[in-house]
C-alpha cells in the first residue's frame, strides 16, 4: 500500500505481523498464537506506553488483526480485549485500574471479554436490562448477557449495566469490571455452527456482589472527564466505535485470506488449454472482490485515524461505514472464492468452506448492516426515524 495511504512504519507492522501469520497459518493453535502476539507486543500495540503497550491506536491494531486474519489465523479476541475493553479503561479508567489490568491486556497474559447483548434488547441499547443498585459501598448487578465471546478463557468481563440517575430516576448506562470467579456470575456455552476457537455464551448475574471500585472510571464526579456514574454512555461509545473498525479488519482478513486462495487456484487450474483464470467468468469476479476488498481497507484506515485524531464523531460515521463495507466484501469474496474452486472450495484440504459461515458474521454483529443503514440514513443524511 502507498505509503500516502500508510506510513512506512505501518507497513513494516503489516510486514512483520504477516510473517507471524505465516508461521501459524491455518491450523494455528490459538493460545501459542495468542502468547507470541503479545510477547512482540502486537496485542497491546494500541495501549499507552506507560502501562506496557505500544502507545500507537485503531491503525496500528487493526493492522494487526487484518494481517493475522489474510494468513489464517484471525484472533477474535484481539476485537475485545485490547481494542474494546483495553481502550475503555485507558481512557476512563481509575490510576488503579490502569495499573491492575492494562499491562496484562497489553502482553496478553490477561484477558477480558465485553458484555452488552441481551436476550430481549437485540440491536437497542436503550432496552438494557441489566441493572446495578448501590448496597453500602458495593454494587450488586442483576441480568443476562448472551452471545458474549471468549468468556471462559477471559480473567473478567466488562459489563454494561444501567444504573438509577438520582436526579431523574431514568436508567443511565454504566460499565462494571466483573471477576470470572465472582460470586452469582454463571455462564452457559451456546451451541453454534459457527467454527470458531472462540466460544459464545449466555451469561447470568444473579446479585453479583461488586466492590466500589469495579466501576469503571470510580466515582460520581467528572473530574479528568472519566466519572464513573456520569460517563458510562462516553465510555460505552469509546468502546463500540473500535469494536466496529476491528470488525472491518476482522473481515477484511478473512477476504484478503479466500480470495488468495481463490487466485492462486485459478492460476494453476487448468481444465481446457488454459487456467480457468484466464476465462473472464472467472477473472472478473475475483476482480471485483478484490476491488471492494480494497475499498473498504481505504475506509477501514480513514475510521481508525479520526480515531485516533480524536474525531469521535466523524469516527462514529466512518467506523460504521467501514465495518459495513468490508463485510460486505468479506461475504462476496468468500462466496466467489468457494465458487472458483467448485468442489474442492468445500473441501477441508482448502480451508473455504467454513468461511461461508463466518463470513456473515460481520454482517450481523456486533451490529446489523440494517442497523448501519438506519445509522447513516439518520445521522449523515438527515433523514426522519421509523422508530
Amino acid at each position: 500500500m502507498s505509503t500516502v495511504i500508510e506510513t512506512e512504519e505501518h507497513t513494516a507492522l503489516r510486514d512483520a505481523v504477516a510473517a507471524l501469520g505465516r508461521r501459524h497459518g491455518r491450523e494455528h493453535d490459538r493460545a501459542a498464537l495468542w502468547a507470541e502476539a503479545g510477547k512482540l507486543g502486537y496485542l497491546g500495540v494500541n495501549l499507552p506506553e506507560e502501562y506496557g503497550g505500544g502507545g500507537g491506536g485503531m491503525a496500528e491494531l487493526s493492522i494487526v488483526l487484518e494481517e493475522l486474519g489474510a494468513a489464517g489465523c484471525p484472533l477474535l479476541m484481539m476485537v475485545v480485549s485490547p481494542a474494546i475493553c483495553g481502550t475503555v479503561i485507558a481512557r476512563f479508567g481509575t490510576d488503579e485500574q490502569k495499573r491492575h489490568w492494562l499491562p496484562g491486556l497489553a502482553d496478553g497474559t490477561r484477558t477480558m471479554a465485553f458484555g452488552i447483548t441481551e436476550p430481549d434488547a437485540g440491536s437497542n441499547s436503550h432496552r438494557i436490562t441489566t441493572t446495578a443498585r448501590r448496597d453500602g459501598d458495593d454494587w450488586v448487578l442483576t441480568g443476562r448477557k448472551v452471545f458474549i465471546s471468549g468468556v471462559d478463557i477471559a480473567d473478567a468481563t466488562l459489563i454494561v449495566g444501567r444504573t438509577e440517575d438520582a436526579r431523574t430516576g431514568k436508567l443511565k448506562p454504566c460499565l462494571f469490571v466483573v471477576p470470572r470467579d465472582a460470586p452469582g456470575f454463571g455462564r452457559r456455552r451456546i451451541a453454534m455452527e459457527l467454527h470458531a476457537h472462540e466460544k459464545q455464551f449466555e451469561l447470568t448475574l444473579d446479585d453479583v456482589r461488586l466492590p466500589a471500585d469495579a466501576l469503571v472510571g470510580g466515582g460520581t464526579s467528572q473530574a479528568e472527564g472519566r466519572g464513573g456514574e456520569d460517563a458510562g454512555l462516553l465510555q460505552l461509545f469509546a468502546g463500540l466505535n473500535p469494536e466496529r473498525i476491528m470488525t472491518a479488519a476482522f473481515a477484511l482478513g478473512m477476504g484478503r485470506y479466500a480470495l488468495a486462495k481463490a487466485v492462486a487456484y485459478a492460476r494453476e487450474r487448468q481444465v481446457w488449454k488454459a487456467p480457468i483464470g484466464a476465462h473472464q467468468a472467472i477473472a472478473h469476479p475475483l476482480a471485483q472482490a478484490h476491488i471492494e476488498l480494497e475499498l473498504a481497507r481505504l475506509m477501514t484506515r480513514k475510521a481508525a485515524h479520526l480515531y485516533d485524531a480524536g474525531d469521535d464523531l466523524g469516527a462514529g460515521e466512518a467506523a460504521n461505514m467501514a465495518k459495513y463495507a468490508a463485510a460486505e466484501a468479506c461475504v462476496k469474496a468468500v462466496d466467489q472464492s468457494v465458487h472458483t474452486l467448485g468442489g474442492n472450495g468445500l473441501t477441508h484440504e482448502f480451508g473455504l468452506a467454513s468461511l461461508i459461515t463466518a463470513s456473515r458474521v460481520a454482517r450481523i454483529a456486533p451490529v446489523s448492516r440494517e442497523m448501519i443503514l438506519n445509522y447513516v440514513s439518520h445521522q449523515t443524511l438527515g433523514l426522519p426515524k421509523s422508530y
